[in-house]
């Protein structure tokens, strides 16, 4: 036991629990992406606050950084955890930070079995690109409604146009002259 608690200190990134016979090697990555996908779905989060480097490899690799914004300290058994992010505008900030703090505590522990000592939130910012998001959205529903407007206008149009052709194409009855 004591030659595993010395690994532990040596290599801070991983955690390494002995339960009789299995060995279980859990990385800080691993835990930082559990509690990324759980803080990144309380409502009122932006985005995560990442620091220059997360966000130029997001640009390169296409792909989305789950650990961004966050800061995993593993312990013997147990962890730390800081989390940085950007909330929504207008959403309650102490109401969105427990939130967050609720979810990861919960989803780290059920997925690795260590015992979140602390998850600390950290506001880095406030977006209000949801507002400029509503606003395009309301936008595009007026477009959409003023195109359908012009299309109902042409139906219309063509509407009067068939009728025209159909009452030129109509064969007027045949006059009887009466000349007696």
């Amino acid at each position: 036991m004591s030659e595993e608690k010395k690994e532990v200190k040596e290599n801070k990134e991983e955690v390494k629990t002995d339960n009789n016979e299995t060995n279980i090697q859990i990385s800080d990555d691993v835990v930082a992406v559990i509690a990324g996908m759980a803080a990144s779905e309380v409502p009122g989060v932006a985005d995560m606050a990442g620091g220059f480097a997360g966000g130029i490899s997001e640009v390169l690799s296409g792909k989305k950084n789950m650990s961004k914004g966050i800061k995993v300290d593993i312990l013997e058994k147990s962890t730390k955890i800081d989390v940085n992010i950007i909330v929504e505008y207008g959403a309650r900030i102490p109401e969105v930070a427990f939130e967050i703090q609720k979810r990861v505590k919960k989803s780290v522990e059920n997925m690795t079995g260590l015992d979140v000592e602390e998850v600390n939130v950290h506001v880095q910012g406030v977006s209000t690109a949801q507002e400029s998001k509503k606003s395009e959205k309301k936008a595009e529903v007026a477009d959409k409604s003023e195109v359908k407007k012009e299309a109902k206008k042409e139906e219309k149009k063509d509407e009067k146009k068939d009728t025209a052709k159909k009452v030129v194409t109509k064969k007027a009855p045949a006059k009887k002259n009466a000349k007696k």
